[in-house]
Formats: C-alpha cells, sequence, structure tokens
C-alpha cells in the first residue's frame, strides 16, 4: 500500500466517510445487514487472525474504517446494540474452535498409546510447567521490547525456577515409564487455540507458541467474547428495566385516566340527577299552578252560577208577586 493510500485509510478511520464533505460517498451506511459488525466493533476473527496459519481469509460482509468510525461517532449519541450481532458471530466462531479441538483430543487419544491415570497426572505436570515457561518468556520478550528491563529481567528469574520445577517433573515421568515410551513424543492440544504442544518442546518453540499471533488473536477474540456477553446482558437488563418502567407508567396513566374517566361520569350523573331533580320541581310547580287555575276557574264558575240562580229565583218571585197583585185586582 502507498503512502497516500495509508493516509487515506487512517483520515477515514479517524473521521468516517464524509471527512471531505461528499455525502455521495455514503452509499452504504453502516447499519446496512452487508456490514460486518464485528468489524465494526474491532472484533472480527478475519482480521485477528489475518497472517496465522488459520488465516481466514476475507469477510464474506464489508470491512471498511471508514464506515466503524461512522458507527463510533453515531454510536456515542444512541445506543445501536451492534454488541448482539458480533458476539453471535464469535460465539459461532468459538463453538467451531473448540469442537475442532475436542476433535484433536480424541485423535491424540486414538493413536497415544494408553498409559495409567498416574502417568497421565505426571504428564499433565510437565505440560503445564511447559505453559508457565512459554507464557512467561513470551511477557519478557514483550517487556523488553517496550524497554522494561528490569521487569523483564524479574521475569527470566521466575522462568528458571519454573524451568527447575519442570526437570523435576520430567525426572518423575521419567522414571515412571519405561525408557523405550518416554522417547516417544507425547503431545497436547492447546486449550486456547486448539494448537498441538509437545511434552519435550524446547523453551524457544514455546515462548513462540505462547507469544504468537495465532494464540493471542484466539486470547483477544475470548476475551472481547466475555466482553460482549457481559455488555449485551448489561444491556438487556437495563431495557427489560426500561420496558418495565414505561409498562408501569402506561399502567398508572390508565389507572388515572379510569378515575378521572370515573370522576367525570360521576359529576355527569349528578348533572343529570339535578337536571331531573329541577325538572321535576318544574313540573310540580306547573301541575299545582294548572291545578290552582283549574279551581279557581272552578270558583268563578260557581259564583257566576249561584248568581244566575239567584237572579232567576228572584225574577220568579217578582213576576208570581205581579201576578198575586193583579189577580187580587181583577177580584175587586
Amino acid at each position: 500500500m502507498s503512502a497516500q493510500a495509508q493516509m487515506r485509510a487512517l483520515l477515514d478511520q479517524l473521521m468516517g466517510t464524509a471527512r471531505d464533505g461528499d455525502e455521495t460517498r455514503q452509499r452504504v451506511k453502516f447499519t446496512d445487514d452487508r456490514v460486518c459488525k464485528s468489524h465494526l466493533l474491532d472484533c472480527c476473527p478475519h482480521d485477528i487472525l489475518a497472517g496465522t496459519r488459520m488465516d481466514l481469509g476475507e469477510c464474506t460482509k464489508i470491512h471498511d474504517l471508514a464506515l466503524r468510525a461512522d458507527y463510533e461517532i453515531a454510536s456515542k449519541e444512541r445506543d445501536l446494540f451492534f454488541e448482539l450481532d458480533a458476539m453471535d458471530h464469535l460465539e459461532s466462531f468459538i463453538a467451531e474452535c473448540d469442537r475442532r479441538t475436542e476433535l484433536a483430543k480424541k485423535r491424540l487419544a486414538e493413536t497415544q498409546e494408553e498409559i495409567s491415570a498416574e502417568v497421565s497426572a505426571k504428564a499433565e505436570k510437565v505440560h503445564e510447567l511447559n505453559e508457565d515457561i512459554g507464557k512467561l518468556l513470551a511477557k519478557a520478550e514483550q517487556l523488553g521490547a517496550e524497554g522494561n528491563v528490569d521487569e523483564s529481567q524479574k521475569i527470566l528469574m521466575e522462568v528458571e525456577k519454573v524451568r527447575a520445577k519442570k526437570k523435576e517433573a520430567e525426572e518423575e515421568y521419567r522414571n515412571s515409564m519405561p525408557a523405550s515410551s518416554f522417547q516417544q513424543q507425547k503431545l497436547r492440544v492447546c486449550e486456547v487455540c486448539s494448537a498441538y504442544l509437545g511434552l519435550h518442546d524446547n523453551d524457544r518453540r514455546l515462548a513462540d507458541h505462547f507469544g504468537g499471533k495465532l494464540h493471542l488473536g484466539f486470547i483477544q477474540i475470548r476475551e472481547k467474547l466475555d466482553q460482549l456477553r457481559k455488555t449485551v446482558a448489561e444491556k438487556q437488563e437495563k431495557r427489560n428495566q426500561d420496558r418495565l418502567r414505561r409498562r408501569e407508567e402506561r399502567e398508572r396513566e390508565e389507572r388515572m385516566g379510569r378515575r378521572s374517566g370515573s370522576r367525570n361520569r360521576d359529576r355527569r350523573r349528578s348533572r343529570s340527577r339535578e337536571r331531573r331533580r329541577r325538572r321535576s320541581r318544574s313540573a310540580s310547580r306547573d301541575r299545582r299552578k294548572s291545578r290552582s287555575r283549574s279551581r279557581d276557574r272552578h270558583r268563578r264558575h260557581r259564583s257566576r252560577s249561584r248568581s244566575h240562580s239567584r237572579g232567576h229565583r228572584r225574577g220568579s218571585r217578582d213576576r208570581s208577586s205581579k201576578h198575586k197583585k193583579e189577580v187580587w185586582t181583577i177580584r175587586k
């Protein structure tokens, strides 16, 4: 890669796809399903194991440092929850690696001669001390490369102590087996990267293994998977709590709405009853007024009837008296 291409890639990684203000470049968004979410979180096995004997080649999904920068910028504003996709990806990859490790162990058990449990335990002790030596040597080399010479010397002193323990363990293992069997190479499968380790491997090979890119790459992948599992669990718990809180708020609002509706219905019923009472009182007053007017009309009618009757009787008496006078005059 030329210096110009390296500079362009560095700017993409730092500033994203819109670093030069050209929005047309953003044809593929980081949210696209074609983009590798593990790459966005810097944990894709295709990147980590590139250049090792287990190089996986190119990932089937899009890898772009500029899209990773876009994701990092956007994730500061909102939770995109891409950790779940990355966790599923790494779990699938690690499950396949563990399956290969178990198959390798099974093949070793079939090809290597059977030995007693006591001898197996002694061989396992030698393997464990080999691993300790390899890890310490790798750490000492790393500290030396960083310029921390004093700490590197301390680690090398610890290596010498472990070498002495390994020598004793090898002596015990040699004494527990026939000489012909001891010379046979005893292999062990690395639990981290599934590589084969020999019982008689020298310190240089052990240091190369435990400090190598393949072994460290698998450690990085496994540590990242543990971190993703923890992050996903925390975010799911937070989402569940938020969902529960929102549901409680909705239920509280619904209860308040029902109480408010009940109060409104009570007020409407009260107003309705009051209107019915007012209509009833008004109707009663109207009936009383109507009865009063009817009684008044009846009284007036009776009064007129009495007056008419009295006038009729008076006229009759007058006519009778006049008639009597006329008769009396005629007789005279």
